[in-house]
């Protein structure tokens, strides 16, 4: 398996977004969308804002794969599911401590249980 390089997870943590394209179930990726992401030790997580309704997430829950750009690295990805309280609830305090700065308007729904259960591990490939 591949994991990520110190420079790629601080290069990616440390920006606001992350460009995600999901793969369709034809192959060919969606429109990239931009969406939060939260790193915890040597890993990275994104979350849907709107829950199971979010289509980028239905997209890439359906095919596990895509592709991510985000401070200057450019990678296709693996989706893994995670819903591990624990570690849900260190995600929950990532996306607090980053984005605290913004309205709870849209830091809650990030922490909300609708979100927790969309959380999704990014594994390079």
């Amino acid at each position: 398996m591949t994991t990520w390089t110190s420079d790629e997870l601080n290069r990616i943590a440390t920006t606001d977004e992350l460009e995600m394209a999901p793969l369709r179930g034809d192959g060919t990726p969606r429109t990239a969308v931009p969406i939060w992401v939260v790193r915890e030790g040597d890993d990275l997580y994104v979350r849907s804002y709107r829950g199971i309704d979010g289509s980028w997430w239905r997209t890439a829950r359906g095919s596990h794969e895509g592709h991510i750009r985000s401070g200057g690295v450019d990678k296709d990805v693996t989706f893994v599911e995670e819903g591990d309280p624990g570690l849900n609830d260190r995600l929950d305090n990532a996306y607090r401590s980053k984005y605290g700065r913004y309205s709870g308007t849209y830091v809650e729904p990030m922490v909300a249980d609708t979100a927790r259960a969309t959380t999704l591990r990014l594994v390079p490939r």
